[in-house]
């Protein structure tokens, strides 16, 4: 898959991504990320890309035609029609759902807006979608670039050594994740749940399957109420919920 990005800050999106899973995703080619700085459509020799907004108030706003040159030569520069993305508070929430759907697409291109945002215009003419991580403020859209690509690029095939691990992570059923453990079996005190020891995989299923229900009941009920739950998942569920009782009033 290759993923087109146009920032101001190339060096940002790039020296991030030479990293971990993602940087050796662009080692094998299995992802490709190529950068567009909008300063490089600027005409004027202060490489001007921004101006003050209409109406008044703080800040500065990207200007229509620096950008729409170099976003135009990004879409160019892929041999199919790939969807415009602008990354911005105003968008639709971005989660694995939609990462998994991007995951299968040709090609990608993130538009990283800065200062006080893009002049309307631009986003109405160019932009395909609208994609939030989040909703707080940021300083620009790189860190929801590298949110976005880093979270596509783990649903590669190849990409990560494991292929069960993208199936088995966090929101891959529409849950949270169950808790893990390494060596030593004890520390502390605390010790490893005895049936992650068993050896008995049905077992251990059930045991993950329950803590992860129960996660998501504790910290994102919004997912629960968003997933639904079957009859042995709520059993689960309620099994996990007597033995936290429990264990609080010991």
């Amino acid at each position: 898959m290759r993923i087109a990005v146009v920032s101001l800050f190339p060096r940002m999106i790039l020296d991030a991504l030479s990293h971990g899973v993602v940087g050796r995703a662009l080692s094998r080619g299995t992802l490709r990320v190529d950068c567009f700085d909008p300063r490089d459509g600027a005409t004027d020799v202060h490489r001007t890309v921004d101006d003050r907004p209409f109406g008044g108030g703080p800040g500065m706003v990207l200007k229509v035609e620096p950008l729409r040159s170099v976003l135009r030569g990004a879409v160019a520069s892929f041999p199919e029609a790939v969807p415009r993305v602008v990354l911005g508070a105003d968008g639709r929430r971005f989660d694995q759902d939609l990462a998994r759907i991007a995951s299968t697409w040709p090609g990608l291109v993130l538009i990283a807006g800065r200062y006080e945002g893009i002049d309307e215009r631009l986003l109405e003419s160019e932009a395909d979608e609208r994609w939030s991580i989040g909703d707080y403020v940021l300083s620009g859209g790189e860190l929801p670039a590298l949110v976005v690509i880093d979270t596509i690029a783990r649903l590669l095939p190849g990409t990560l050594g494991d292929a069960e691990s993208a199936e088995q992570e966090s929101f891959s059923d529409g849950l949270l994740d169950w808790p893990h453990y390494t060596r030593p079996a004890e520390i502390d005190g605390r010790r490893v749940p005895e049936v992650l020891m068993s050896g008995d995989h049905a077992a251990i299923r059930r045991w993950r399957l329950r803590e992860a229900l129960g996660r998501t009941w504790l910290w994102r009920p919004d997912l629960l109420e968003r997933r639904g739950m079957n009859a042995a998942e709520r059993e689960l569920l309620e099994e996990f919920k007597a033995e936290r009782g429990e264990r609080r009033s010991q």
